[in-house]
């Protein structure tokens, strides 16, 4: 196999941006390292994922006995199992062999990584010093990694069903509109400054709107932008050196508890200065968060003012209390005291111009079609929400079930009945008792 070129590899491995740890202590190293191991085949994505957790472990082994020498020698374990989890990922961008079960794995060793190397450092420090609150600490730590990647799937989630939804409305309207099916695309502004992040938003949604036929840009980050216009030069200072903006993620996190406080010998004051710093910077995505679904609600009511709800924020009529009381003597249909049901007396009627446009005489309305009239109106008027627009909504039972059909029983055999004990047989006078 020809010797690989380095600057190649790095093109097509390292991330355009990423946390400034790895930027600048991971990739000089794992690039070098992604260039030996792809001369091998057997040196796959997935064992170089066993290899970072295996590593890891060893790390929180030597955290355990608490000492300065264990300290320092599981944090230089804990970063090279930290530059094996970053060499998986490259090995398989460029050899193409990557999979979805190697990405999950590659996300549930770092958890596991993390809950034991945290378990035995803060344990070995209370071990040694006998003191609770490195106990506290651990769960702090544990807690507040779970909290950093759930919360950046979660808010991916929602970012993608933002996306999803605009699409949809989009490319409804192109198609409308007559544009060919070929020609309709739907264009973000987070995708634009993806492909060109050292330009500028408003030049690229300038250079956008001359292109003849070229959509829309939808921007649901402009309130963000608005509010904060430094952030743009700040974040074009960072992408100059593929540094992403949010400079206390989980990996600095990480790696200012497990490398620098072991090293310097402050592990509780590293992970109370990280534990702020990391919930600073949540906060701080929570809110850019905020913003951009106030900038969804403003693009779906100029894209599809039909679909938003005019009384958001209000409960709806049929609601109110006793709207589905049963009434007294109700057997599941309206209890009206007569053989025939017009819906005068229903206590639904104050919205039911439907009922009062379709009441027929005594002779031709009999009371269950009056029933079946009223929950057909029901039906209408409350319909369930399509799956699309709330994906774990479940109907509710029909609160009160229909009256079993009656079934014809004269076919079955006649069971002739069981006399009791101590009574006597009818035919053959004897006892039973």
């Amino acid at each position: 196999m020809q010797k690989l070129s380095l600057r190649a590899v790095q093109k097509l491995t390292c991330k355009k941006r990423d946390a400034w740890w790895t930027v600048l202590l991971v990739d000089p190293v794992a690039t070098r390292l992604v260039c030996l191991f792809a001369r091998f085949d057997w040196i796959t994505p997935n064992r170089v994922t066993w290899a970072a957790l295996f590593v890891g472990l060893g790390s929180a082994g030597f955290f355990l006995k608490g000492d300065y020498e264990s300290l320092a020698i599981g944090a230089g374990l804990y970063h090279i199992s930290f530059i094996l989890d970053c060499i998986d990922g490259k090995l398989a961008r460029l050899k193409g062999n990557g999979s979805v079960f190697g990405g999950w794995l590659d996300y549930v060793f770092d958890r596991i990584r993390v809950l034991f190397c945290a378990l035995a450092l803060m344990g070995g420090q209370f071990l040694r010093t006998d003191e609770p609150v490195f106990l506290l600490a651990a769960l702090v730590v544990v807690f507040l990694d779970m909290l950093r990647y759930v919360d950046a799937l979660q808010i991916y989630k929602m970012r993608m069903s933002m996306r999803s939804k605009i699409e949809a409305v989009t490319l409804a309207r192109q198609a409308e509109a007559g544009v060919k099916e070929e020609d309709q695309k739907v264009v973000f502004m987070e995708d634009l400054l993806r492909e060109n992040p050292l330009a500028e938003g408003e030049t690229l949604k300038a250079a956008a709107a001359t292109r003849p036929g070229q959509p829309e840009v939808i921007d649901l980050h402009q309130q963000f932008r608005e509010s904060f216009p430094w952030y743009a030069r700040f974040r074009h200072a960072l992408l100059r050196t593929r540094i992403r903006p949010h400079l206390i993620s989980g990996i600095e996190f990480q790696m200012f508890i497990f490398i620098v406080g072991p090293l310097i010998g402050h592990v509780l004051v590293t992970t109370a200065v990280s534990a702020i710093l990391l919930g600073a910077f949540e906060f701080v995505i929570m809110f850019k968060f905020w913003l951009s679904t106030r900038d969804f609600t403003r693009t779906m009511e100029r894209l599809a003012p039909d679909s938003v709800p005019t009384r958001a924020g209000s409960i709806s009529p049929h609601l109110q209390a006793g709207r589905h009381r049963r009434r007294e003597g109700d057997q599941g249909r309206p209890d009206t005291g007569a053989d025939t049901w017009t819906g005068q007396d229903d206590p639904y009627s104050h919205d039911a111009p439907y009922l009062q446009e379709h009441q027929y005489s005594q002779d031709t309305r009999t009371e269950q079609d009056g029933w079946n009239a009223q929950v057909t109106w029901m039906d209408q008027r409350f319909p369930a929400p399509e799956p699309d627009d709330d994906p774990g909504f479940q109907p509710y039972p029909h609160p009160y079930p229909a009256e079993p059909e009656a079934q014809d029983t004269a076919w079955l055999p006649r069971v002739p009945a069981q006399p009791h004990p101590g009574h006597h047989h009818a035919d053959s006078g004897q006892s039973w008792s």
